[in-house]
């Protein structure tokens, strides 16, 4: 592809008087210029497939330039690569890159699992920018033992896996937002259960319980197979 492609006529840049603002189309810095007119060059070419829905996504209305992202002239640009995409994405999304360095958390920052596995940066028909219609058929994509079918559902699970996970990092184990019994006692009443979280108000006269005492009732040692099962006892009893 010529430089008059993506820059405009070289002939606009030699007219140019002194003073006025260069005609040709530079992408960097892309501040130069408004980020729509940046990218019609782009789009040209590229607006088709994973970036028919570019138009109106969150990345354009913000008025990000495709140059924001991308190295246009580079061999090797770093948002295409697993192991510098992260770093990419992270230059504006400050809080995920907090999330991926908790101590539980998608292998991220080993290249494993990149954002745009589950977005479409470029565009999309679907809450978060996901790359399929709900986040659960984003999540089976790789953890499909997950999908069942079971002959006992847990509905919260069947709903939205983010109900009890956090998708980038967390400080629980599995990326859940809160351990067992805490995360199962906000829809489980705990009245009457073993597993009662026993916080310090709850124990006798009223002293501080250690955290390993508070794990000790987790709903998981009964109900292990807490996304689904086909087990005889019924739903209830979900092993």
């Amino acid at each position: 592809m010529q430089c008059e492609a993506c820059h405009g006529p070289g002939a606009d840049h030699v007219k140019t008087k002194k003073g006025k603002r260069d005609k040709i189309i530079a992408f960097n810095p892309p501040a130069t210029r408004a980020p729509a007119e940046l990218n019609a060059p782009c789009l040209t070419c590229h607006e088709n497939k994973a970036r028919i829905a570019w138009q109106g996504s969150t990345h354009e209305v913000n008025q990000l330039a495709c140059a924001t992202c991308h190295s246009v002239h580079s061999g090797n640009d770093p948002v295409l690569s697993a192991a510098t995409q992260v770093d990419v994405c992270g230059k504006c999304h400050k809080k995920q890159m907090a999330e991926i360095r908790k101590p539980w958390s998608h292998p991220i920052l080993a290249g494993k699992v990149v954002c745009s596995d589950c977005h479409n940066v470029h565009g999309s028909n679907v809450e978060k920018l996901l790359v399929k219609p709900t986040v659960n058929q984003v999540c089976y994509t790789c953890h499909a033992e997950k999908r069942g079918p079971f002959l006992w559902e847990h509905q919260p699970v069947a709903e939205d896996c983010t109900n009890c996970h956090s998708p980038h990092g967390s400080t629980n184990p599995a990326l859940l937002k809160k351990n067992s019994p805490l995360l199962c006692q906000q829809c489980h009443a705990a009245a009457g259960h073993p597993a009662i979280a026993h916080t310090g108000a709850a124990l006798p006269g009223g002293t501080a319980g250690g955290q390993g005492f508070l794990l000790a009732g987790g709903c998981i040692n009964c109900h292990s197979r807490i996304h689904g099962s086909n087990h005889p006892a019924g739903a209830k009893l979900m092993r």
